[in-house]
């Protein structure tokens, strides 16, 4: 009875697996006529788990430690389903002609990769932690390479697999060198047994390079805008906001609950990675035509304000940390569903091209406006206070040179975000983007996100309810 109660400290796992098993039995089972209504029934399958989810729970460990659950953990865990809950609605393209018999695999093994997710942020031991991240890496490779009309899909199928592989493997190797120093793999019993030897350091700088691939941090971004082009869009989505806000919280979590005997390595190896992704990504994000490889350069620089957040220590910088991943999703997500509209209609994926996209398209150019305007910092949309209170948590522990930076380098990827608008309301174009219709199903995503952009930021009550949680990080 012990075990069957420490069992259900996992529930929201078992929930996500029912509705994975679910999936595959439909898939498996409708017919022609019932794989049409595969969308809506995923969508609404993901929304059930995550009303019934969105509330944590009490704390509590399974599998003798292995497997621990904590409010933030649920709380993150809510916030990577409302992320995928959003790109499934975005997945329009699933339900074309060309990507209809993939429909299914695409469901089913964004999913997975969820469950993985799962797995990783509420691990008590490096053995599930790995066995998390493996699992949610593989089916995204295959998801990135799921185009298989597309030789640019295929090719980043495989840079993913292979540079994933690789990065994993680093990583294994420096776990490996921690049992072999400590005698255990438990999070709990390692901080004591940490005492920064030089084989540990060692360790420690093989396993959170592995941890910086999944996060696209400087140098260690070089696959992101090959996939992040060449995968079907509702795959770069997830990748830019799920999987990045998966790893990030995870290596915080294991910075604070683990490698706290080495804050001093981390934190100048954190501080010199700030810099360099923020900087040299507003640099190279400045010269991109390709709005989804304009939009990778963007994602490398979020994740080096997302380690801002970790490079404090404390409980109020994994606070900004999870409400940073909050706003970003709703920020990225939203110019995402847009180039998803446009890119399933006129394969058109270059910025040039969304000349004069206001008189043929304002809706869809009044979206992507607030999500530039939301991922660059302007007042007064959620992008602006996840910023300010990221920047704050940084500057209560000290690093005002580092913030410095991070606020040059937030003016300067102000222009390379407002070049977009520029180039919808301002530039004029004899031949724009014709009018697009969309499913209500990517209706709702995208006014979803703009409920997001506007009001996370101005209403308190987010940032309030998720610094609650943060304690229970202690």
């Amino acid at each position: 009875m012990e075990n069957f109660s420490n069992f259900l400290f996992m529930r929201s796992e078992v929930s996500l697996l029912a509705v994975i098993v679910f999936l595959l039995l439909y898939d498996l089972i409708a017919g022609k006529k019932g794989m049409k209504y595969f969308q809506p029934v995923a969508i609404a399958l993901l929304t059930i788990h995550t009303i019934l989810h969105i509330l944590p729970h009490e704390a509590g460990t399974a599998f003798g430690g292995m497997y621990t659950y904590l409010p933030m953990t649920g709380v993150v865990k809510t916030i990577l389903n409302i992320a995928t809950l959003i790109i499934f609605l975005q997945a329009e393209v699933f339900n074309t002609d060309r990507m209809s018999n993939k429909r299914g695999e695409y469901y089913f093994l964004t999913l997975i990769t969820l469950l993985g997710f799962y797995f990783m942020i509420s691990s008590g031991h490096f053995l599930l932690f790995y066995i998390g991240l493996e699992m949610a890496s593989i089916p995204l490779a295959t998801l990135a390479a799921m185009d298989k009309q597309s030789k640019k899909s295929a090719e980043s199928g495989a840079k993913y697999v292979l540079l994933a592989a690789f990065s994993s493997a680093v990583m294994l190797f420096g776990i490996s060198y921690l049992y072999g120093t400590t005698g255990t793999l438990y999070f709990a019993d390692m901080p004591s047994l940490i005492s920064a030897n030089a084989i540990q350091i060692m360790a420690f700088v093989f396993f959170i390079a592995g941890m910086f691939f999944k996060i696209s941090l400087v140098p260690f971004h070089m696959w992101t805008p090959d996939v992040y082009e060449g995968a079907p869009t509702n795959v770069t989505s997830y990748l830019s906001v799920v999987s990045k806000g998966a790893a990030a919280f995870a290596l915080a979590m294991l910075l604070y609950k683990v490698f706290g005997n080495l804050v001093e390595q981390w934190q100048g190896i954190l501080y010199g990675l700030i810099i360099i992704s923020i900087t040299l990504a507003n640099l190279f994000a400045i010269r991109q035509k390709n709005i989804k490889r304009f939009l990778a350069f963007s994602s490398i620089s979020q994740a080096g304000y997302i380690v801002l957040g970790i490079i404090g220590g404390t409980t109020y910088g994994m606070t900004t940390l999870v409400y940073y991943i909050f706003v970003y999703l709703f920020s990225n997500l939203a110019a995402f569903g847009v180039i998803s509209v446009i890119e399933n209609r006129t394969g058109k994926v270059n910025i040039p091209d969304y000349k004069g996209l206001y008189s043929t398209n304002p809706m869809l150019s009044f979206v992507m406006m607030l999500s530039m305007f939301s991922l660059g910092g302007i007042p007064p949309f959620a992008g602006f206070f996840s910023k300010f209170f990221i920047f704050a948590a940084a500057m209560e522990q000290g690093f005002y040179v580092l913030v410095l930076i991070a606020v040059i380098n937030t003016i300067i990827s102000l222009y390379y975000y407002l070049l977009v608008v520029k180039a919808m309301f301002i530039d004029k174009n004899e031949t724009p983007i014709p009018v697009l219709r969309t499913d209500i199903y990517n209706k709702t995503s995208l006014i979803f996100c703009t409920l997001g952009i506007l009001l996370v930021g101005i209403f308190s009550f987010f940032m309030e309810r998720i610094d609650i949680f943060s304690f229970s990080m202690q």
